[in-house]
């Protein structure tokens, strides 16, 4: 990944010999949509630099049910991998690449000497950790204060955002699954969305109302 690529999709750094630095020490790694890219249990080895794609946080209990925190997209990394890295612990939660994704794996001991050397690196990790903290307070919101149909729109409206179209690719399992519920919960939440005409259902597809966010607001 060349330095001018680089600077278009972290804004934010402007140093020139950071920009050099992960240029010539970040690693490009390739991810399938759908791939799991870290499992709880694995030691994570680098830093990830989302470059293009996106890639879906997930929480996992010890039955395997699943939990979905929050996405990781360009010019993002990840506080709980940044967590890891500093600790030597092991991974606590599950990355799955949501579309074909790239990211730049920084090395852990370089960004260690680059929290010491750039003063723009120690602030992206800075300012990603308030993003990921304030994105975890909601998820842990929505757990302790939201119904299940709330929790379900706003999780249609995140994934329309993230996807940016009005066409969801998904079953009511994976659905149930990343919101720690039942398929059953799902498919009846959702036909009551289609009976008040705000979604309609396919095959493993959702459409959705252009202005489905603004009705579940009123």
């Amino acid at each position: 990944m060349n330095v001018e690529a680089l600077r278009q999709i972290l804004p934010n750094i402007t140093d020139p010999s950071l920009l050099k630095a992960l240029s010539e020490h970040g690693n490009i790694h390739e991810f399938q949509a759908g791939k799991v890219i870290t499992e709880p249990g694995q030691f994570i080895k680098m830093v990830p630099v989302v470059l293009e794609g996106a890639i879906k946080i997930l929480r996992m209990d010890e039955d395997g049910k699943e939990l979905f925190l929050y996405y990781l997209e360009p010019g993002e990394t990840c506080a709980l991998s940044l967590t890891c890295c500093s600790a030597s612990r092991p991974s606590e939660i599950k990355a799955v690449a949501e579309e074909n994704t790239v990211i730049l794996g920084v090395p852990i001991q370089k960004h260690e000497e680059w929290s010491d050397q750039f003063k723009q690196w120690k602030d992206f990790v800075s300012m990603t950790y308030q993003a990921r903290f304030q994105e975890m307070l909601v998820a842990l919101d929505a757990v302790a204060f939201k119904r299940m149909d709330e929790r379900l729109m706003r999780y249609i409206v995140t994934k329309m955002k993230q996807q940016k179209t009005n066409e969801l690719h998904t079953t009511h399992q994976e659905i149930a699954n990343e919101l720690g519920t039942s398929r059953e919960v799902i498919s009846r939440l959702l036909k009551q969305l289609e009976k008040k005409k705000w979604i309609e259902l396919g095959r493993n597809v959702i459409y959705i109302r252009d202005d489905f966010e603004e009705l579940i607001s009123n």
